[in-house]
């Protein structure tokens, strides 16, 4: 079987149509559409039909994708692992983070791991998904919680506290709560379904769980933006609200929510000298991060980092 071909349908079966496909692989659509037909010709059954809303694909199709982008994972982890000759501190190593912790937080650990390491190359997945550690998605993954699949090292790097926070502006101008009703009968910047930290919030009893809210994002990107903004009353991560002026954290003994927080990767990876160097700075900087949730209101964490 042509692995050029698999490449093809696995592109095709993600984007929904030839084009798609053949613009995700930098190739010309009707190369697409020869290697699709050359997998058929293999396989010996027919893998799409066309629909109005583009391709569909069949049975077959639905049972073969997922074996595809496995053989997927294990090329690109085949090319990260020949990406870097073995003893030195160099090649691609792919990390895989929440949105939060990928973009607001590892970029000056990177940058400072690339300054000692000008070797190693970051593929840096920022995703709310648990990628995959054990099938190689990703070569390491920032978690908040522990991996229960056996094959996996975890190291555990500290609980990130997650507290309530407003921009100082906005309580200068609506007023500054006197008790945590006065949150809930304002409203908060909330969520549209469960996630962690509101069942933390219903199991502690926390009236903020039933608090209205004025306005909604399951993406904590989102709700981190809407806090700086000033839309209204939010809970965020300390430490990044810490290091921002402009907010001010409300009942930090009342309302206090803590993520564990792990850095796991695969244990035939864990020797491998670019892994454990990665997998070291990213554990010190977070261990760093988490540290910073008190003291000045504007702690560079930043400078606490020594990678070597």
């Amino acid at each position: 079987m042509n692995w050029d071909d698999v490449q093809a349908f696995l592109a095709v079966s993600r984007e929904g149509s030839l084009a798609g496909g053949a613009r995700a692989l930098r190739l010309a659509q009707p190369t697409v559409r020869h290697r699709i037909e050359a997998l058929e010709r293999e396989i010996g059954m027919a893998l799409f039909t066309r629909s109005p809303a583009g391709l569909t694909p069949t049975e077959t199709a639905l049972m073969l994708v997922g074996h595809a982008e496995a053989m997927g994972h294990a090329a690109d982890a085949l090319l990260r692992t020949a990406s870097g000759t073995a003893g030195e501190i160099a090649g691609v190593v792919r990390v895989s983070a929440s949105e939060v912790i990928a973009i607001e937080v590892l970029p000056p650990i990177i940058a400072r791991l690339g300054a000692a390491h000008p070797g190693l190359v970051i593929a840096l997945s920022p995703s709310n998904r648990n990628e995959d550690v054990l099938r190689r998605e990703a070569d390491i993954a920032v978690r908040m919680s522990p991996p229960a699949q056996g094959g996996l090292v975890a190291r555990r790097v500290g609980a990130i506290p997650i507290g309530l926070h407003a921009r100082r502006d906005y309580l200068d101008r609506t007023g500054w709560p006197s008790a945590l009703a006065d949150i809930v009968a304002t409203g908060l910047i909330g969520l549209e379904h469960d996630d962690a930290v509101l069942k933390a919030m219903r199991a502690a009893g926390s009236p903020l769980a039933d608090a209205r809210t004025i306005f909604r994002s399951d993406n904590h990107l989102a709700h981190l933006a809407a806090i700086r903004a000033g839309v209204g009353y939010g809970l965020c991560q300390v430490p990044l609200a810490a290091g921002d002026d402009a907010l001010v954290r409300l009942f930090p003994s009342e309302v206090r929510f803590d993520l564990e927080t792990w850095v796991v990767t695969h244990e035939d990876l864990r020797a491998i000298p670019r892994i454990r160097a990665v997998m070291d700075a990213l554990s010190d900087g977070l261990r760093n991060y988490i540290r910073c949730e008190g003291g000045s209101p504007s702690p560079d964490w930043q400078s606490r980092l020594h990678i070597g």
